[in-house]
Protein backbone atom coordinates (compact mmCIF):
# COMPACT_ATOMS: atom_id res chain seq x y z
CA UNK A 1 0.00 0.00 0.00
CA UNK A 2 1.47 3.31 -1.10
CA UNK A 3 1.01 6.77 1.02
CA UNK A 4 -1.22 9.26 -1.13
CA UNK A 5 0.74 12.47 -1.69
CA UNK A 6 -1.06 15.73 -3.31
CA UNK A 7 0.19 18.60 -4.63
CA UNK A 8 -0.49 22.41 -2.60
CA UNK A 9 -0.04 25.12 -5.30
CA UNK A 10 2.12 28.04 -3.88
CA UNK A 11 -1.29 30.55 -3.72
CA UNK A 12 -2.29 28.80 -0.80
CA UNK A 13 0.70 29.09 0.87
CA UNK A 14 0.96 32.89 0.74
CA UNK A 15 -2.53 33.49 2.06
CA UNK A 16 -1.47 31.02 5.02
CA UNK A 17 1.63 33.47 5.58
CA UNK A 18 -0.34 35.97 5.81
CA UNK A 19 -2.99 35.19 8.39
CA UNK A 20 0.10 34.21 10.63
CA UNK A 21 1.18 37.79 10.14
CA UNK A 22 -2.41 39.27 10.92
CA UNK A 23 -2.72 37.21 14.17
CA UNK A 24 0.39 38.11 15.34
CA UNK A 25 -0.25 42.29 14.90
CA UNK A 26 -2.90 41.79 16.74
CA UNK A 27 -1.86 40.05 19.49
CA UNK A 28 0.96 42.99 20.15
CA UNK A 29 -1.20 45.59 19.58
CA UNK A 30 -3.39 44.50 22.63
CA UNK A 31 -0.62 44.25 24.85
CA UNK A 32 0.22 47.83 24.37
CA UNK A 33 -3.18 48.80 25.07
CA UNK A 34 -3.61 46.40 27.57
CA UNK A 35 -0.31 47.77 29.10
CA UNK A 36 0.04 50.48 32.36
CA UNK A 37 0.92 54.16 31.22
CA UNK A 38 3.93 55.18 32.31
CA UNK A 39 4.09 58.46 34.31
CA UNK A 40 6.41 61.49 33.95
CA UNK A 41 8.04 62.73 37.15
CA UNK A 42 6.27 65.74 37.76
CA UNK A 43 8.28 68.35 40.00
CA UNK A 44 8.60 68.81 43.52
CA UNK A 45 6.11 70.74 44.96
CA UNK A 46 3.51 70.57 47.14
CA UNK A 47 0.89 68.22 46.94
CA UNK A 48 -2.59 68.56 46.79
CA UNK A 49 -4.39 66.41 49.15
CA UNK A 50 -8.02 65.20 47.50
CA UNK A 51 -10.62 64.36 50.95
CA UNK A 52 -12.04 61.21 50.36
CA UNK A 53 -15.23 60.96 52.14
CA UNK A 54 -16.88 57.62 52.85
CA UNK A 55 -19.61 56.77 51.34
CA UNK A 56 -23.37 57.34 52.82
CA UNK A 57 -24.50 54.40 54.60
CA UNK A 58 -27.68 53.00 52.85
CA UNK A 59 -30.86 53.60 54.15
CA UNK A 60 -32.48 50.47 56.61
CA UNK A 61 -34.21 48.25 54.52
CA UNK A 62 -37.75 47.66 55.67
CA UNK A 63 -38.47 43.96 56.97
CA UNK A 64 -41.14 42.42 55.44
CA UNK A 65 -44.11 41.93 58.21
CA UNK A 66 -45.17 38.12 58.62
CA UNK A 67 -47.86 37.32 56.97
CA UNK A 68 -51.21 35.74 59.03
CA UNK A 69 -53.13 32.81 58.36
CA UNK A 70 -56.75 34.35 58.31
CA UNK A 71 -57.44 30.26 59.41
CA UNK A 72 -55.39 30.26 62.44
CA UNK A 73 -55.52 33.90 63.99
CA UNK A 74 -53.25 34.64 67.01
CA UNK A 75 -54.15 35.28 70.41
CA UNK A 76 -52.77 38.96 71.39
CA UNK A 77 -50.29 38.70 74.21
CA UNK A 78 -51.87 39.68 78.17
CA UNK A 79 -50.55 43.10 78.57
CA UNK A 80 -51.51 42.95 82.44
CA UNK A 81 -50.93 45.90 84.54
CA UNK A 82 -47.75 45.52 86.67
CA UNK A 83 -48.88 45.36 90.12
CA UNK A 84 -48.47 47.81 92.52
CA UNK A 85 -47.02 47.55 96.41
CA UNK A 86 -47.40 50.57 97.94
CA UNK A 87 -45.21 51.24 100.72
CA UNK A 88 -45.87 53.46 103.71
CA UNK A 89 -43.04 54.75 105.32
CA UNK A 90 -43.25 56.23 108.98
CA UNK A 91 -40.98 58.85 110.08
CA UNK A 92 -40.35 58.52 113.57
CA UNK A 93 -37.89 61.48 113.95
CA UNK A 94 -39.51 64.27 115.31
CA UNK A 95 -38.41 67.67 115.93
CA UNK A 96 -37.92 69.90 119.10
CA UNK A 97 -38.36 73.49 118.66
CA UNK A 98 -36.69 74.77 121.49
CA UNK A 99 -37.79 78.12 122.85
CA UNK A 100 -35.65 80.30 124.66
CA UNK A 101 -37.65 81.30 127.16
CA UNK A 102 -36.36 83.86 130.34
CA UNK A 103 -35.39 82.07 133.15
CA UNK A 104 -37.00 83.45 135.65
CA UNK A 105 -34.79 84.52 139.03
CA UNK A 106 -34.62 82.58 141.95
CA UNK A 107 -36.77 83.72 144.97
CA UNK A 108 -34.45 84.97 147.94
CA UNK A 109 -33.23 82.60 150.62
CA UNK A 110 -35.23 83.03 153.77
CA UNK A 111 -33.05 84.94 156.23
CA UNK A 112 -32.24 82.10 158.84
CA UNK A 113 -31.83 83.00 162.55
CA UNK A 114 -29.90 80.95 164.34
CA UNK A 115 -30.53 77.03 164.27
CA UNK A 116 -32.32 75.39 167.08
CA UNK A 117 -31.34 71.72 167.68
CA UNK A 118 -33.41 69.98 170.39
CA UNK A 119 -31.80 68.50 173.09
CA UNK A 120 -32.02 64.57 173.67
CA UNK A 121 -34.24 63.61 175.64
CA UNK A 122 -32.89 61.88 179.08
CA UNK A 123 -32.30 59.05 180.03
CA UNK A 124 -34.69 56.68 181.34
CA UNK A 125 -34.47 55.97 184.86
CA UNK A 126 -33.35 52.72 185.50
CA UNK A 127 -36.01 49.63 185.73
CA UNK A 128 -36.09 48.37 189.89
CA UNK A 129 -37.12 44.53 189.68
CA UNK A 130 -40.33 43.04 191.23
CA UNK A 131 -39.83 41.63 194.60
CA UNK A 132 -41.50 39.24 196.76
CA UNK A 133 -44.22 40.88 199.08
CA UNK A 134 -43.30 39.73 202.53
CA UNK A 135 -46.84 40.16 203.34
CA UNK A 136 -47.63 36.92 201.54
CA UNK A 137 -44.43 34.73 202.59
CA UNK A 138 -46.28 32.20 204.13
CA UNK A 139 -48.84 31.66 200.91
CA UNK A 140 -45.61 30.90 198.45
CA UNK A 141 -44.68 27.38 198.52
CA UNK A 142 -47.39 24.73 196.84
CA UNK A 143 -49.21 22.09 197.95
CA UNK A 144 -47.45 18.76 197.56
CA UNK A 145 -48.75 16.72 194.85
CA UNK A 146 -50.38 13.32 196.02
CA UNK A 147 -48.98 11.19 193.72
CA UNK A 148 -45.42 12.14 194.07
CA UNK A 149 -45.93 12.45 198.09
CA UNK A 150 -46.70 8.83 197.43
CA UNK A 151 -43.81 7.99 195.56
CA UNK A 152 -41.21 9.93 198.31
CA UNK A 153 -40.15 11.82 195.47
CA UNK A 154 -38.58 15.13 195.45
CA UNK A 155 -38.80 17.91 192.78
CA UNK A 156 -38.10 20.93 191.58
CA UNK A 157 -40.09 23.23 189.32
CA UNK A 158 -38.09 26.69 187.51
CA UNK A 159 -41.53 29.19 186.66
CA UNK A 160 -41.35 32.33 184.96
CA UNK A 161 -43.98 34.50 185.61
CA UNK A 162 -45.69 37.89 184.16
CA UNK A 163 -46.26 39.81 187.12
CA UNK A 164 -48.47 42.75 186.58
CA UNK A 165 -48.84 46.33 187.89
CA UNK A 166 -50.99 45.25 190.81
CA UNK A 167 -48.26 43.12 191.91
CA UNK A 168 -50.46 39.98 191.12
CA UNK A 169 -49.62 36.82 188.28
CA UNK A 170 -50.78 37.09 185.59
CA UNK A 171 -49.09 34.53 183.13
CA UNK A 172 -46.61 31.63 184.03
CA UNK A 173 -44.50 29.73 182.07
CA UNK A 174 -42.66 26.45 182.96
CA UNK A 175 -38.73 26.80 182.15
CA UNK A 176 -37.88 23.20 183.55
CA UNK A 177 -39.48 20.87 186.44
CA UNK A 178 -39.13 17.45 187.90
CA UNK A 179 -42.79 16.21 186.41
CA UNK A 180 -45.62 17.64 185.07
CA UNK A 181 -47.32 17.50 188.42
CA UNK A 182 -45.27 19.72 190.43
CA UNK A 183 -45.30 21.96 187.96
CA UNK A 184 -49.32 22.38 187.21
CA UNK A 185 -49.11 22.75 191.35
CA UNK A 186 -46.81 25.51 190.91
CA UNK A 187 -49.03 27.16 188.57
CA UNK A 188 -51.88 26.75 190.49
CA UNK A 189 -50.46 28.51 193.34
CA UNK A 190 -48.57 31.22 191.85
CA UNK A 191 -51.86 32.40 189.50
CA UNK A 192 -54.20 32.60 192.96
CA UNK A 193 -51.83 33.35 196.19
CA UNK A 194 -48.48 34.79 195.28
CA UNK A 195 -48.31 38.37 195.57
CA UNK A 196 -45.33 40.93 194.40
CA UNK A 197 -44.19 44.64 194.43
CA UNK A 198 -44.20 45.18 191.14
CA UNK A 199 -41.37 46.65 189.03
CA UNK A 200 -41.10 50.35 188.73
CA UNK A 201 -39.26 53.06 186.65
CA UNK A 202 -39.14 56.65 188.16
CA UNK A 203 -41.35 55.95 190.49
CA UNK A 204 -43.76 54.02 188.03
CA UNK A 205 -44.79 50.65 187.79
CA UNK A 206 -44.46 48.19 185.17
CA UNK A 207 -45.22 44.84 184.13
CA UNK A 208 -42.07 42.62 183.96
CA UNK A 209 -41.17 38.85 184.16
CA UNK A 210 -39.45 36.75 186.81
CA UNK A 211 -37.88 33.57 187.08
CA UNK A 212 -38.29 31.76 190.37
CA UNK A 213 -37.26 28.27 191.62
CA UNK A 214 -39.69 26.04 193.87
CA UNK A 215 -38.62 22.94 195.64
CA UNK A 216 -40.77 20.21 196.90
CA UNK A 217 -38.88 18.14 199.66
CA UNK A 218 -40.34 14.94 201.59
CA UNK A 219 -38.52 15.87 205.12
CA UNK A 220 -40.62 19.02 204.73
CA UNK A 221 -43.64 16.97 205.19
Amino acid sequence: MYAEHRYAPPKSRTVSLGGALLINGALIAGLIFAAPNVLTKSPEGPITVIPIHDAPEPPPIDQPKPRTDPRNPQMPEPNAPKPEISTSSINTTTTTTVIDKPVPPLPPLPETGPTFVPEPPPPLPPLLRAEQDPRFAGDFQPAYPAAELRAQRDGVVQIKVLIGVDGRVKAAQSVSATSDAFFEATRRQALSKWRFKPATRGGIPEESWKLLSVRFLIKDQ
